[in-house]
C-alpha cells in the first residue's frame, strides 16, 4: 500500500473511532476534519471514497 494510502486509511480509522465515540454529541464535519488534520472538503471526499458513504450518512447508521 503506498504511503499516502496508509495515511488516508489511518485518518479514516481515526475519524470512524471519533464518530463512534462521540455519536451522541453529533460532531460536525468541521470537528471531525480538524481531528484528522484535513479540510472539511478533503475529509468528506476521502471518507466517502474509503467508507462508501458520506460522513453524514455514516453518523445516521450509528
Amino acid at each position: 500500500m503506498p504511503e499516502q494510502h496508509k495515511i488516508d486509511y489511518q485518518r479514516i480509522e481515526t475519524a470512524i473511532r471519533y464518530i463512534s465515540d462521540h455519536f451522541k454529541d453529533q460532531p460536525s464535519l468541521d470537528d471531525i476534519a480538524q481531528i484528522v488534520h484535513v479540510s472539511p472538503y478533503h475529509f468528506q471526499k476521502m471518507f466517502t471514497e474509503w467508507a462508501g458513504v458520506s460522513p453524514k450518512k455514516f453518523k445516521k447508521y450509528l
